[in-house]
C-alpha cells in the first residue's frame, strides 16, 4: 500500500497545461497524483472508459500514449473529439466570426421557447440557439474530417461558456433567480455570471485552440461514444476506469451526469432535443437519461464484469471512500483477475459537492491491478 499524500507532494505540478473544467468530479487537480502513480507503468495504449471532462485522457496523451477516450454522453464525446482525437485542427478567426453571426432569419428558437426563465435570460437563450445553428452550418464550410473537429471545438467552447454562467456549474434546478437576484452572496462568481456569452465563448475558443496538439506521428488517438459494457475492442495496455459514484454517506444519491448536464446533452442532440425531453420534469431533463452506469444493486456485478472484460490490461480504477462497493470489496473483485493490486490513497474534497462526507472521511483512491 502506498501513501497517496506522499505521491502528491512529490508531484505538486506538471509542466503541461491542461484544459480548465467545471465538471463535477473532474480529476484535473488530481492529475499530478495520478501521474506519479502511473508514470512508471509499462503501457503504450490506453482506454479512458468513462472519459468525462477528458483531463485524464489529455494527461495520457501528453505522456505520449495512444489514447482512446470513451463516454456514453454525446456532449462528452464532443469534448473527447476536440481534445483527444483532434491533433491539429483549430478554430480560425474567420470561423469564430462565422459562429457569432446573427443570421436571425435562419435561426431556430427551440431553447428560447422551451427553457424560458429556467437557466438563462431570454437574450442568452436566443444567443445559444443562434450559435448552435451556426455550429451545425460549419458542415457547409468544410469537408467531413475538418468539419468534425471544428464542430467539436465550437461545442467545447459553448459547453464551457454555459457551465460558468450556471450556479454550481450544473443544471439540477430551475434557479436562474440565483444569478439575477440583487442580494449579498456567499458563493458563485457574479462577475462571470454577468459576462456576455460572446465574451466567454471567445475566451474558451482561445483556450481550446491552445490545447490542441499532436503527440506523435505514430500515435493514433480516438474518441468514441459507446456503452462501457459494449466496447468491442478490449486490446489496450491500460484501462482507466472512473465511473459515477455512489456514496455510503448518501446511499440513495449517485452522480447522475445525464441529469446534472442534461442541457448540454440536449445541445449536442439539438435537432432531436424536442423528442428527448421529459416534459413532466420541472427541470426538463431527458427521458430515460442515464450515464451508462448501473443501479446501486448491480454495482458489484458490473465492476466484476468490467474487470473480467479487461483482464489482459493493466487496470487503474479511480474511486472514493466511503463508496458503494467498499474499497475492500473492489480490491477483492480486482484481485480475482490481477495478481498484484496496489492502492494509493489521498484525502480530498470536491468543491461544492454534497457527497464529500464528514471532514477527514473522504478519501480519493487509485487501485492499480497488474
Amino acid at each position: 500500500m502506498a501513501d497517496g499524500t506522499r505521491g502528491m507532494t512529490q508531484a505538486k505540478s506538471l509542466e503541461w497545461e491542461f484544459p480548465s473544467t467545471r465538471y463535477q468530479g473532474s480529476k484535473r487537480k488530481l492529475l499530478p497524483w495520478i501521474y506519479a502513480a502511473i508514470k512508471n507503468l509499462n503501457f503504450g495504449s490506453a482506454l479512458d472508459l468513462f472519459g468525462g471532462s477528458g483531463v485524464v485522457s489529455y494527461l495520457l496523451k501528453k505522456m505520449g500514449k495512444s489514447v482512446t477516450y470513451n463516454d456514453y454522453l454525446k456532449f462528452n464525446y464532443y469534448i473527447g473529439t476536440a481534445l483527444i482525437e483532434n491533433s491539429c485542427v483549430t478554430l480560425s478567426g474567420d470561423d469564430i466570426e462565422f459562429l457569432l453571426e446573427s443570421n436571425e432569419s435562419r435561426c431556430k428558437t427551440f431553447i428560447e421557447d422551451t427553457f424560458k426563465d429556467m437557466y438563462y435570460t431570454d437574450q442568452e437563450n436566443q444567443w445559444i440557439d443562434r450559435l448552435v445553428g451556426n455550429i451545425l452550418r460549419l458542415r457547409e464550410r468544410y469537408a467531413n474530417s475538418t468539419h468534425q473537429y471544428k464542430r467539436a471545438l465550437a461545442y467545447y467552447a459553448l459547453f464551457q461558456s454555459c457551465l460558468v454562467k450556471r450556479p454550481f456549474n450544473i443544471f439540477h434546478r430551475n434557479n436562474l433567480y440565483l444569478r439575477m437576484a440583487d442580494v449579498l452572496r456567499s458563493f458563485g462568481n457574479k462577475r462571470t455570471w454577468d459576462t456576455p456569452f460572446e465574451v466567454l465563448f471567445r475566451r474558451f475558443t482561445d483556450e481550446i485552440n491552445g490545447r490542441v496538439f499532436s503527440n506523435g506521428k505514430y500515435r493514433e488517438n480516438r474518441a468514441i461514444n459507446q456503452d462501457a459494457f459494449e466496447i468491442e475492442n478490449v486490446d489496450y495496455d491500460l484501462v482507466y476506469i472512473d465511473p459515477p459514484y455512489f456514496s455510503r454517506m448518501r446511499p440513495y444519491t449517485a452522480c447522475d451526469y445525464s441529469q446534472m448536464y442534461h442541457f448540454l446533452e440536449g445541445l449536442a442532440n439539438y435537432g432531436d432535443w424536442h423528442d428527448l425531453i421529459d416534459y413532466s420534469s420541472p427541470i426538463l431533463h431527458l427521458k430515460d437519461g442515464n450515464s451508462g452506469w448501473p443501479k446501486k444493486s448491480e454495482l458489484a456485478t458490473k465492476f466484476d464484469q468490467l474487470f473480467r472484460r479487461f483482464a489482459n490490461s493493466i487496470i487503474v480504477v479511480s474511486y472514493k471512500s466511503p463508496g458503494i462497493p467498499t474499497e475492500e470489496e473492489l480490491i477483492c473483485l480486482l484481485g480475482k483477475y490481477k495478481r498484484n493490486v496496489s492502492v494509493q490513497r489521498l484525502p480530498y474534497w470536491y468543491a461544492l459537492s454534497k457527497l464529500n462526507g464528514e471532514p477527514g472521511q473522504n478519501i480519493e483512491l487509485l487501485l492499480i491491478g497488474q
